[in-house]
């Protein structure tokens, strides 16, 4: 029998059924989704109309080449572009956030003619060559994933950025918040300086909002809070609920041609209608104003019950730092209370729950915690 090729530490649980910030495994048990699956469920699990413009679509046609023409694609960047912000920028539509980055960055490469990137410590932009090469963890860089042309300056030193981007760099990559970096908030002072030498330079400046954008900060990109605007941003995660499309809009300082980039299933019929469906519903429900207004009451609660050494994030993107290891807390949280939630680092929770959460969901999250720490405490 073939095995599968054993990569992922799995936890002894089977969600067979899903239903807005809630799990049932295939005993019937339910879980409350504190993680969206690495932020990818923004609209929650299964909503109605999500599930039903997919089943339409499924049923008139799911799936041609981008050698025809596919309306859809058009009606998401113009819904895209209007929510985001970003009227003016093209679109290029791809299937995961590596993929994305590494549109992102031969974009740049091509735009100026130049190979060096700056990248930041504890950056995580994907697992493909070129995205893995400005993800600073050597763990996961292949020897044959070519990295001498990336330089990883400090996250959030402006000094170090203006010294470290110069007229040889090609395209600056960042996160506004990094995820798997600890939830590390970009300052307004950091971006502001990064957009300000790029321009000086003639490099590129692409803001990663793979998990950072899609609403989850509060605003549609986290870079936004600082007022600047990026050359190319990368999306993807919450882009479509769950089914798989990743992205960058695109500047109009950049010009097309024909087989610049490409992609054989990026675009789709029903990765379309998917994308289409969550700008809709995000919208509709107000979920960037949900975003903000839940982000708060989490982060509120979590500094009244303590404990912790540090409380970062924005809106529904939230890390919190403990001076222990949380592996057991989140066993805790998963096994006894019944809660997903995610790490960064042997030292932090992370939060990544549906935009959609609601008052309830929070506060069955706060109250586990709180008797997860209480018992913590005792045990000391």
């Amino acid at each position: 029998m073939a095995e599968l090729f054993n990569v992922y530490p799995l936890y002894d649980i089977e969600p067979v059924r899903a239903q807005g910030s809630y799990l049932w495994d295939v005993n019937g048990t339910r879980y409350l989704d504190l993680y969206g699956g690495h932020a990818v469920i923004s609209v929650g699990h299964t909503h109605p109309r999500y599930v039903q413009a997919l089943t339409d679509q499924l049923n008139k046609i799911s799936f041609y080449s981008n050698s025809v023409r596919i309306p859809q694609q058009q009606e998401l960047a113009d819904k895209l572009g209007d929510l985001s912000g970003h009227p003016d920028y093209a679109l290029f539509l791809c299937n995961s956030g590596a993929e994305a980055n590494e549109n992102a960055l031969k974009l740049a490469s091509f735009h100026n003619g130049r190979t060096k990137v700056v990248a930041f410590t504890k950056s995580f932009h994907g697992r493909t060559a070129g995205a893995v090469a400005v993800t600073d963890n050597p763990a996961i860089v292949a020897p044959v994933n070519y990295n001498q042309h990336v330089s990883f300056l400090p996250y959030n030193n402006v000094e170090a950025a203006k010294a470290g981007i110069t007229s040889e760099t090609c395209a600056v990559i960042v996160e506004g918040i990094q995820g798997v970096g600890g939830i590390q908030v970009a300052t307004d002072e950091f971006l502001q300086a990064l957009r300000q030498r790029c321009d000086e330079t003639g490099a590129i400046l692409i803001l990663d909002g793979v998990q950072c954008g899609y609403g989850r900060s509060g605003k549609f990109f986290s870079h936004q809070f600082s007022g600047i605007e990026a050359d190319i941003i990368s999306m993807a995660k919450g882009m479509g609920n769950g089914f798989p499309i990743g992205g960058i809009l695109i500047s109009p300082k950049f010009k097309a041609s024909y087989g610049l980039l490409g992609t054989t299933f990026g675009g789709n019929h029903l990765a379309c209608t998917a994308g289409i469906a969550v700008l809709d519903i995000m919208k509709e429900e107000g979920l960037m104003e949900n975003a903000t207004r839940m982000g708060n009451y989490l982060m509120d609660g979590i500094r009244q019950i303590g404990g912790y050494k540090e409380l970062r994030g924005r809106g529904l993107m939230i890390g919190i730092e403990y001076d222990f290891p949380v592996d057991a807390l989140r066993k805790t949280l998963l096994f006894e209370h019944k809660q997903f939630t995610g790490v960064a680092g042997k030292t932090i929770i992370r939060l990544l729950p549906s935009l959609a959460i609601g008052v309830d969901e929070a506060d069955q999250f706060l109250e586990a915690l709180r008797v997860c720490l209480n018992a913590e405490k005792a045990e000391v």
